[in-house]
């Protein structure tokens, strides 16, 4: 029997050690059956502890724990040491919501299938057979919950139904029908009634078999990926290297997958580029002012959780080629871990021409690309989330997330069509809807002293330097507070935001950096005033520059379910803090301003959305001139 391996101080936790951890306050704080776990994760230890890790060295292992009493509804968060079997920690938080838990769901779908009055509404709506229902439940924002109901714990359910087995339930909504139930005694509060329209005749089947007339494409001949000889990937446990690069790859239940301690080997050194790479919060909200979606505003990472909705990935479906995976542990509202199998996905790929020239005497140079691919896969509800991050020969890496799965439709009455959204099937509509995603960028560009540049293009007028008008010169401008890190997109400039290392400098003599390159920019198109809004201020700028404090984690506070505002980047942010040659952390939010299309319908095509973190000036010269041609006829002479 082989001696099990010492974990590192930044591994996720084991489910031996969640279960240690779940423990240990069920028997020092009295927490009991009605007790629920929302979160238990990897307190992650200093920066500096982390990179001064050497193998062999002893590790303080700490749990950070997220849990609530059933019995009056409050929430605590723990500190427990897992070495030593002791709570460090106990924090009473009044008037927070811990984060929903997939138990509550299956829970509260159980309840009001048992509720005679959901029974007897149902069957107004034609439907005995409760079987194909779906009650689909969200989280409420707090300015929207009815003051009566305040004190609790509340969800708001969508209503659906399969009109036979395996169909899709997303179909058929029961359009104007929500029940509110308090999510801790399963009480049904209130039944939101709006006597919806008759359901007209739709097609939104996916499954060929149940799509008429499918009849699938024969004219696709075989594409395999091959690797005789095996990926060029190393994976030790955690710790991930390719080409230069090397990275350790973090897991939890609330952002999913981290990449941590990411660096660029050059020449005989590790240079460090980034600490953590995350998404700390998604915002979803719908922009229909109608019953039927006023209250639908989900906060994926703060009141469900990427990680605990990560699925397992699949060789030739999700992923091609030469495979590695790991696996991710995660719990249930009971404390007891769960495995998920393959939930991170690593592998190559070939990325088409990496650099050429052809010269008129020395022939063709030409360089296949191939990039490391790192991803994982969400379903929240109707909707699927795909994370790449992808790391290239030449230093750079791409950040891209695919949405694809089903929109939530509504029925409406004949030529009554409301403005707030696509007709994409017989009066059924997709409303409009926004997906902001904030990535939290903990760049350590050669160190932890840098300084964020806002960089912009301006071509200078006319004049007697620039006679023709074709001058053009680049702009920086340090950001050296909070205030002024407080950033928007422009197109005009090209507005991008370089970080750079003023204390190193390259070969020519000026500073180390690396560059954000802006995608998927848009603004909030929100009064400031708006309950949304107010709970979600972070989505109001494209960047935020914070000094790096590590219980600065969510941008939209630690707590959003049924928040009122906004604790996190705005509370932060309020006393304007130095953020010049520091250690800094950027807050980027971007993502999908859906509006909807009748191609999406039944089921999407992925929508796509990327930026890139560049190196400028990190590298004296091109870093891929090493890179070896690719064999054959790519083979100069």
């Amino acid at each position: 029997m082989c001696p099990q391996t010492a974990p590192h101080p930044l591994d996720p936790l084991s489910a031996d050690e969640i279960r240690s951890a779940v423990a240990v306050l069920r028997r020092d704080k009295d927490v009991g059956p009605r007790w629920r776990f929302a979160s238990i994760e990897l307190s992650e230890p200093s920066k500096e502890s982390a990179r001064s890790h050497s193998a062999g060295d002893p590790v303080a292992r700490e749990a950070l724990v997220v849990c609530w009493n059933r019995d009056d509804g409050q929430t605590y968060k723990a500190l427990v040491s897992i070495g030593e079997d002791r709570v460090l920690s106990w924090e009473h938080r009044p008037g927070e919501q811990a984060n929903f838990t997939a138990d509550e769901f299956s829970e509260c779908n159980e309840a009001l299938r048992r509720e005679p009055r959901v029974i007897e509404v149902l069957e107004r709506y034609g439907i005995t057979d409760l079987d194909g229902v779906l009650f689909d439940t969200w989280a409420y924002g707090g300015l929207l919950l009815p003051e009566k109901h305040r004190d609790r714990r509340v969800g708001w359910t969508d209503v659906w139904y399969r009109n036979s087995e395996g169909s899709n339930p997303y179909a058929n909504p029961l359009s104007g029908l929500h029940f509110v139930i308090d999510m801790n005694t399963l009480e049904l509060l209130e039944i939101e009634d709006a006597s919806a329209v008759d359901r007209p005749r739709t097609m939104g089947e996916y499954v060929p078999r149940l799509v008429p007339g499918q009849r699938l494409r024969d004219d696709l001949k075989p594409l395999e990926i091959v690797q005789p000889d095996g990926s060029s990937l190393t994976l030790d446990g955690h710790l991930l290297q390719w080409q230069r690069w090397s990275m350790r790859l973090g897991f939890n239940p609330r952002e999913g997958l981290v990449i941590h301690a990411l660096g660029y080997e050059d020449g005989d050194c590790v240079r460090t580029v980034a600490h953590r790479l995350s998404f700390a919060e998604m915002v979803v909200p719908y922009r229909d002012p109608t019953n039927d979606h006023k209250a639908r505003t989900a906060f994926d990472i703060g009141e469900w959780g990427l990680g605990f909705m990560t699925t397992s990935l699949e060789v030739g479906c999700d992923c091609l080629g030469e495979i590695a995976y790991l696996d991710a542990v995660v719990h249930d509202a009971e404390g007891e871990p769960r495995t998920i199998g393959n939930a991170i996905c690593i592998h190559e790929e070939d990325d088409a021409v990496l650099w050429k020239h052809v010269d008129s005497v020395a022939g063709a140079e030409v360089r296949r690309a191939r990039r490391l691919v790192v991803s994982f896969h969400a379903t929240v509800a109707n909707y699927e989330y795909l994370v790449y991050w992808r790391f290239y020969q030449d230093g750079n890496i791409e950040c891209e997330v695919r949405a694809t799965g089903i929109m939530v439709t509504t029925h409406f009455p004949e030529g009554e069509q409301p403005p707030y959204g696509t007709l994409v099937d017989e009066r059924t509509y997709a409303p409009f809807h926004q997906h902001f995603i904030v990535a939290r960028l903990d760049l350590d560009v050669d160190g932890e002293s840098n300084t964020v540049q806002m960089t912009e293009s301006e071509a200078p007028p006319i004049g007697s330097d620039n006679p023709d008008g074709l001058a053009i010169v680049q702009r920086s401008t340090p950001l050296r507070t909070e205030d002024e890190g407080k950033q928007d997109y422009d197109w005009r400039t090209q507005r991008s935001w370089k970080v750079v290392n003023e204390s190193v400098l390259n070969g020519l003599g000026t500073p180390v950096g690396y560059k954000l390159v802006p995608g998927g920019c848009f603004p909030a198109m929100m009064d400031p005033e708006a309950p949304v809004f107010r709970r979600a201020q972070a989505i109001g700028h494209n960047l935020w520059v914070t000094p790096y404090d590590p219980d600065e984690r969510w941008p939209c506070g630690e707590f959003p379910v049924q928040s009122e505002e906004d604790t996190g980047l705005p509370a932060w942010t309020a006393s304007n803090r130095s953020i010049e040659n520091t250690d800094v952390v950027l807050w980027y939010v971007f993502g999908i301003h859906h509006i909807t299309r009748p191609e999406e319908w039944p089921v999407m095509p992925v929508d796509t959305v990327s930026f890139w973190l560049k190196p400028v000036g990190f590298f004296d010269r091109n870093p891929a001139l090493d890179v070896p041609p690719a064999g054959g006829a790519c083979e100069p002479e």
